[in-house]
């Protein structure tokens, strides 16, 4: 976990994969328990740390993850991430195969099942169905995976991967949905790399981004965004 901003309202971190957010029955310590024992330490705190969390993100899942430091706060919060265009949040997602169009917004209705911890892809008629609704954009390749930069407009159950899997991209190490191989972290090669909002304290215009894993594949794509090569799509 790193802290990536922080003021006297929010906070956001850098989720690693693995790492879960909200207690489970594993019992494994939690992003908020880490959070609130570097706020406890940072500022001295006696007593109980208030923590809120506006969103979620899974366990195999990295990248940015924004959290409420008051009870006043979180409800503003809430808000904002459940009324559609208020916060943007964009992820990165390295796939199998390149797409064969460039850049499109995707639509499918997902039914998630409950006993599975797995959604799928349905018609809208079918009992629970939510419309999920993405645009991706390719971004880069390298020898054996490609980048693809995400625009969610829904934030449905495991939507990106349900719906890259659909066009037959199956993102690195996510066996659940169809990627040959894991990963050795059992994470997944999908990271929240950016989140744009207006502060709902403020009420300025903030950009959040989170860096990606230091692995070789993340590496290889970051040397090429460093370079400013992103677009038009290069390969190396």
């Amino acid at each position: 976990m790193e802290v990536i901003y922080e003021d006297n309202h929010i906070i956001a971190v850098n989720k690693a994969c693995g790492e879960i957010v909200q207690g489970d029955k594993t019992g494994d310590e939690t992003i908020l328990d880490k959070v609130k024992h570097f706020i406890k330490v940072k500022y001295n705190k006696p007593g109980n740390v208030f923590l809120g969390l506006p969103h979620r993100l899974d366990r195999p899942t990295s990248g940015l993850l924004l959290l409420a430091k008051t009870g006043k706060v979180l409800p503003r919060l809430n808000k904002l991430f459940q009324t559609k265009g208020d916060v943007k949040k964009t992820y990165w997602a390295v796939v199998d195969k390149r797409p064969d169009v460039h850049t499109a917004k995707l639509e499918h209705y997902l039914v998630k099942n409950e006993a599975q911890n797995k959604s799928y892809n349905t018609n809208q008629s079918t009992e629970g169905a939510k419309l999920a609704s993405l645009t991706y954009r390719h971004v880069a390749s390298i020898e054996r995976y490609h980048l693809l930069e995400i625009d969610l407009h829904t934030g449905r159950h495991h939507q990106i991967r349900v719906q890259l899997k659909e066009l037959g991209l199956h993102i690195k190490g996510d066996l659940k949905y169809g990627a040959k191989r894991s990963n050795k972290d059992i994470g997944i090669h999908l990271h929240a790399r950016k989140i744009t909002l207006i502060h709902p304290v403020k009420k300025e215009p903030l950009t959040i981004i989170a860096k990606p894993p230091k692995d070789p594949v993340w590496d290889a794509f970051m040397k090429i965004f460093d370079a400013g090569k992103f677009s038009p799509v290069k390969t190396v």
